[in-house]
């Protein structure tokens, strides 16, 4: 990709926006990077850092490396990314702990739109899409309703999590930040962000970096060969991770942590009216159903922002 620093600086914020995305548990960095237009552009470039452009790196050939590897692209992408996640990461944590229903409910119309805008996408609906769309609903739905498990902290199992969370964080629908919830990992890597643990984010990055070069190839030929199907199956994923951020919610289950502290095990989904029999608060639902409304109208607002520059070239 050749562009002007206009152009890269609008990468910038895409990636910007999808660092914010993949710190929330329930919603996907790959989201945004599908209703912003730069998703297979994304996953394409990653999948060029291999083997071959490698040699290029070293043997000295630097400028034909970064020219295979669309460099200056995934530069933009990964710098947006990286200052989101290491500003917003405790403001987040923040708005998730004090303003739980209203941040879910904002991400909850954020995805309802996400998943019309990437089904609108498939070119040919038939039997094979329509299968494929309930199998990617299913298997999100399955994800979501998994207890999360306690943390291993073994720099092992960071590594591990950096490579499963990363796959998570570029498929539409399947959030990284949830996997981590499941493997009990969420909280320890956000306080390591935090608090600048280095050694830990490191780790966490080479599981990462290793991971989602690996897993670009595989989806990568995946667009190619079955386009609409993997992307009906990517449509479903959005669907079934409603379950997930559905804003209102009942704890039916507990656990222990490490520190002592009492954590949810398992949540089912409840009515507002319910909700507020059980809590006694009765004063966020017009917030939350304002908020949902909005993040249904973003999507459509990045959509018609994006597709400017398309047109014109």
């Amino acid at each position: 990709m050749n562009g002007t620093i206009k152009e890269y600086l609008i990468l910038v914020l895409k990636g910007m926006a999808m660092g914010a995305a993949d710190v929330v548990p329930g919603v996907s960095g790959g989201t945004i990077a599908f209703i912003t237009g730069i998703y297979e552009e994304l996953i394409n470039s990653i999948k060029s850092v291999n083997l071959k452009t490698l040699k290029l790196f070293f043997t000295g050939q630097f400028a034909a490396f970064w020219t295979a590897i669309n460099g200056t692209f995934l530069i933009s992408i990964f710098l947006g990314v990286g200052i989101s996640i290491f500003s917003l990461a405790k403001g987040l944590e923040f708005l998730l702990n004090t303003f739980p229903i209203l941040v879910w409910a904002f991400f909850f119309g954020l995805i309802v739109a996400s998943a019309i805008y990437v089904a609108r996408t498939i070119k040919k609906w038939n039997f094979g899409t329509v299968t494929a769309g309930i199998v990617g609903i299913a298997i999100a739905y399955l994800i979501t309703v998994i207890s999360p498990a306690e943390a291993n902290t073994t720099y092992l199992f960071i590594f591990i999590s950096g490579a499963i969370a990363i796959c998570a964080m570029i498929l539409p629908g399947i959030s990284g930040s949830f996997i981590l919830v499941l493997l009990g990992m969420y909280k320890f890597v956000l306080e390591a962000v935090g608090n600048f643990e280095i050694a830990i984010i490191l780790t966490f990055l080479a599981g990462a970096v290793i991971g989602i070069i690996a897993f670009s190839n595989v989806l990568s030929w995946l667009l190619k060969k079955y386009h609409n199907i993997t992307i009906a199956v990517l449509a479903g994923f959005m669907v079934g991770s409603l379950n997930k951020v559905w804003p209102w919610k009942e704890v039916t289950e507990t656990f222990l942590d490490r520190h002592g502290e009492i954590k949810p095990l398992a949540e089912s989904n409840i009515f507002p009216g319910t909700f507020e029999q059980i809590t006694g608060n009765d004063a966020l639902l017009p917030g939350a159903i304002l908020l949902a409304v909005v993040g249904f109208v973003l999507i459509f607002v990045i959509e018609g922002i994006t597709k400017k520059p398309t047109t014109e070239s």
